[in-house]
């Protein structure tokens, strides 16, 4: 049966790959005024900060789909659950490595590093960590009940930790990152003017991710059935 949303697919396929295209063209040519030390690098604004965004909507959406299925014992559920987890973690690791281009080039400019250990930096890669460790936890078992159950327990955990590992903490240690103690947040930083393309991207993103979800759902959907019916019945 058909997901309800999924007649929106293609209308939003269309709309959320032509807006991308204008916030690529628009961040890279767009003027933007002249900020301290991030100078045009800030342009990445509309990329990298979207990126975790949608990581955090979409293991937000991983979690809830783990809670309905211990709570239902569906698969779909659980198909849902580990497709919104990989869509996202994908997202993760992209903001991760905008991060670290983005900090060899303000932060350690002209030192040659692109690695310092940066409380943000590191508990963003402990966060990623913690959901490899997922994916690796699901490949390790056969049965699908038992792995449905047990990925559902440790993906609930898994995000509990994002709030702790990419906020609160953070926010606790000395950091070069913005929003970090003793450093202005981005709003205080970011001109109003690029506002104007940062919000769409943030949109635009997590639109992106939907697409994404939905393909790796149908998927997983699909291989369900074959599983249940190889004849194709």
């Amino acid at each position: 049966m058909e997901h309800p949303l999924s007649v929106w697919y293609k209308p939003v396929r269309f709309v959320v790959s032509a807006g991308l295209l204008g916030v690529i063209i628009a961040g890279f040519l767009v003027p933007i005024p002249r900020i301290n030390i991030l100078e045009h690098t800030a342009r990445n604004l509309y990329f990298h900060v979207p990126m975790w965004f949608t990581m955090m909507v979409a293991t937000g959406l991983s979690a809830w789909h783990a809670y309905r299925y211990l709570r239902t014992g569906t698969l779909v559920h659980d198909i849902r659950s580990h497709a919104a987890a990989r869509v996202g973690a994908l997202f993760g690791l992209l903001g991760l490595i905008t991060g670290i281009w983005w900090s060899r080039y303000t932060w350690y400019q002209g030192t040659g590093v692109w690695w310092s250990f940066d409380p943000r930096q590191t508990f963003a890669l402990i966060q990623l960590m913690i959901y490899a460790a997922y994916f690796i936890l699901r490949s390790g078992m056969e049965d699908v009940s038992k792995r449905g159950r047990i990925a559902a327990v440790y993906n609930l955990f898994a995000f509990a930790c994002v709030p702790f590992l990419l906020f609160i903490l953070p926010r606790q240690l000395d950091s070069l990152h913005p929003g970090a103690d003793g450093n202005p947040a981005f709003s205080d930083i970011t001109h109003p003017v690029m506002r104007l393309v940062f919000y769409p991207a943030v949109l635009l993103f997590i639109g992106l991710f939907w697409i994404l979800y939905t393909q790796r759902t149908r998927l997983g959907l699909l291989r369900m059935r074959l599983s249940l019916d190889p004849d194709g019945n």
